[in-house]
């Protein structure tokens, strides 16, 4: 039993990891859920909501959080990804991985999949 485990490589594919972990999140977007860091906290769990709302000004993402709170994201077309729509505290958007962002607005953050195929 030992010698069949030696042989084995106990060290982890990171890219695969990544890889598993925005798939994983897109189709949880895909249902409602996207993973959320709400006032600070270090861990991502998958809590929060996400909606998406077509108005007069484009696209708008409501991103709700389990204590009912909720934050408005406007979708923009020019390159930035997503913008604050409520305009109470500015929107800071960072990608983390292949087709996924991550949002911070104040001490919270959101993770989204977006198309992040042109961005360097």
């Amino acid at each position: 039993m030992l010698l069949a485990l030696a042989g084995c490589d106990s060290t982890p594919d990171n890219g695969a990891l990544v890889e598993a972990e925005a798939r994983g999140s897109r189709e949880a977007a895909a249902d409602g859920r996207i993973d959320c860091a709400l006032e600070g906290a270090k861990l991502f769990d998958r809590t929060c909501t996400v909606e998406e709302m077509t108005g007069a000004d484009g696209v708008v993402l409501v991103v709700g959080r389990p204590d009912t709170g909720y934050r408005r994201l406007q979708i923009t077309t020019d390159g930035r990804g997503v913008v604050s729509a409520d305009g109470a505290e500015p929107a800071k958007v960072a990608i983390v991985g292949d087709g996924m962002i991550e949002v911070a607005i104040g001490a919270d953050r959101y993770r989204l999949p977006a198309n992040t195929g042109g961005a360097k």
